[in-house]
């Protein structure tokens, strides 16, 4: 996945870039980020799953934000980010790694999730609305330096 970013998506490539340096460092972070534990500042507990092939290879990853109670987290990036490594893409991966999203999200009781994505990611803005996405607003990020779409998609969860 990594060589495949670094190919064909480098602004995604430093994403992941720790993971080249020390591996399991890298994963460890990631348990601890899980757990709120040794949080960079204005950071939240996230959740992170990797997209797996039955073959092993790793194809991408999804992650959800415990809560959003930053202003950029709100206002820029909301509970899920998904990245699917380019040769994948448009093989469904996209759809699984919502999936897995939302059901993370039902697992910690979170009622609905925002989630954003570029007005021109025509890909992506499908995933989200057949996903159960409503289209909130469009509107210009500062940040991300393009139109941004806000969804909120309700997350459905039995108890």
């Amino acid at each position: 996945m990594l060589d495949d970013f670094d190919q064909y998506d480098p602004r995604n490539t430093e994403f992941y870039a720790s993971a080249r340096v020390n591996f399991t460092r890298y994963v460890l972070d990631l348990l601890d980020e899980e757990q709120g534990i040794n949080l960079r500042d204005g950071w939240v507990p996230c959740t992170h799953r990797w997209l797996v092939t039955p073959g092993g290879a790793v194809v991408g990853v999804t992650r959800l934000r415990h809560r959003i109670d930053t202003p950029f987290l709100l206002q820029q990036a909301g509970h899920v980010g998904y990245d699917v490594a380019p040769s994948h893409r448009g093989q469904g991966y996209g759809h699984i790694a919502l999936r897995v999203a939302m059901e993370e999200a039902a697992l910690r009781c979170i009622p609905k999730i925002l989630i954003y994505t570029a007005e021109a990611n025509n890909a992506s803005r499908a995933i989200i609305e057949r996903g159960g996405g409503a289209l909130e607003s469009i509107a210009y990020s500062d940040f991300w330096k393009e139109r941004e779409c806000r969804y909120w998609i309700s997350v459905r969860w039995e108890g």
